[in-house]
């Protein structure tokens, strides 16, 4: 059997959200009341990943939650043949003592250059500061794969963008994810709300097997050991004599994703709400290199488990 690293151990799968915006940059909502509303909303843990400033620092420390070190570095971009590259990239730290390399309300000026490998000198130095980067919000930015396939180092790109979703109906799919997946390019998919106005607060999270603190939480996010939601829970999903099997919480309809044809989707004939599924991914000798599943409840919410790569 082959467990996705979310499902492995007994840990409390903790909740959190990875990219939020307050009033230190262009959030409307102050850091205080953006930790009191993920407070409400049960999470464990955030980053205050405001534009270009480095957040160190726990706002609220009475409401108990974890704060991930972190900020949202930026492309202004240099015009390009086919228009300037706009590439954003969440950063997420250990705490100074720990070894981040960046300081508590460190600002930045924004990269200007015109592609991904002028912009990967940026996201070295990044890295090298002991931090790891999300590539943000591809739709929005206007970056199919190709404009940010070749970056290094990223452990995981949106596949869920709260903001974006609301304002323009785009990073709510996930298919850039799979064009990349499918390519050999391993990336983890992360739900975010890159949250500005209040009401783009707490409405995709991830949730991560790890405990509740700084290193343990990155650690678990580097290595995939989380998945990604808007309201269903996923309790197991892992591959097993040819099948992969997910259990989850009742859902309307679930789907598994690959770059093969045909594609799987289980939903009830008659309507009925589903906590678990099989699907077959052998009989019809298709070279799958990796499988991952999303679940949609009856109010139209999803979930995304991350990959199992089978290669």
């Amino acid at each position: 059997m082959i467990q996705q690293a979310a499902f492995i151990g007994k840990n409390k799968m903790l909740k959190g959200a990875l990219h939020c915006h307050t009033t230190r940059s262009d959030g409307r909502v102050t850091p205080e009341d953006v930790m009191k509303m993920h407070k409400e909303n049960g999470y464990d843990f955030l980053a205050l990943t405001d534009h270009r400033i480095y957040n160190m620092k726990n706002f609220a420390p009475e409401l108990g939650l974890t704060i991930i070190p972190g900020m949202e570095f930026d492309n202004i971009g240099l015009p390009a043949a086919h228009g300037s590259r706009c590439f954003h990239t969440v950063c997420l730290g250990p705490t100074k003592e720990d070894g981040n390399g960046f300081d508590h309300d460190q600002v930045f000026e924004p990269a200007n250059v015109p592609d991904q490998e002028s912009y990967q000198p940026y996201l070295d130095d990044i890295h090298a500061k002991n931090n790891l980067t999300i590539y943000c919000h591809p739709e929005w930015s206007g970056t199919p794969p190709r404009y940010f396939d070749k970056m290094k180092g990223n452990f995981a790109m949106e596949i869920w963008n709260t903001g974006c979703v609301q304002d323009n109906n785009m990073d709510m799919d996930a298919l850039y994810w799979d064009d990349l997946l499918g390519r050999g390019i391993r990336l983890f998919g992360v739900a975010v709300d890159d949250g500005h106005a209040a009401h783009a607060h707490c409405k995709g999270w991830v949730m991560v097997n790890a405990e509740n603190n700084v290193n343990s939480i990155l650690n678990a996010l580097k290595n995939g050991a989380f998945y990604s939601s808007c309201g269903p829970e996923i309790y197991d999903f892992y591959v097993k004599d040819g099948h992969c099997v997910i259990e989850c919480s009742p859902v309307k309809k679930l789907r598994v994703h690959s770059d093969c044809h045909p594609t799987k989707v289980w939903h009830d004939p008659e309507g009925k709400l589903l906590t678990y599924a099989a699907f077959d991914i052998e009989s019809h000798n298709q070279d799958y290199g990796y499988v991952r599943m999303s679940i949609m409840d009856e109010n139209g919410n999803y979930a995304w488990t991350n990959p199992i790569f089978l290669d």
